[in-house]
């Protein structure tokens, strides 16, 4: 079974250039320097990109809500493995 959040830790990693970044459940884009709305895109990019998926459009916008934080994005691609 594939470690989803291992993995994204790695692009993110990748994506904010910085080795440093263990994500937790609760983090929130507010809670790692330089993700804003550019990076978010590069983010959502590289995750379909190494793991094959696809976000639609309102996924996208709806990660970006006061309620959504690492563990509900790992929760939705991990969903979209299963379902793959």
């Amino acid at each position: 079974m594939r470690d989803v959040r291992a993995e994204l830790q790695e692009i993110f990693r990748q994506v904010f250039d910085d080795p440093t970044i263990v994500l937790k459940d609760e983090m929130t884009a507010a809670d790692v320097d330089g993700w804003d709305s550019v990076t978010h895109i590069d983010l959502l990019i590289a995750i379909e990109r190494t793991m094959g998926i696809k976000f639609a459009t309102a996924e996208m916008s709806r990660l970006k809500e006061p309620d959504q934080n690492i563990g509900s994005f790992i929760r939705l691609i991990e969903s979209k493995l299963q379902a793959g």
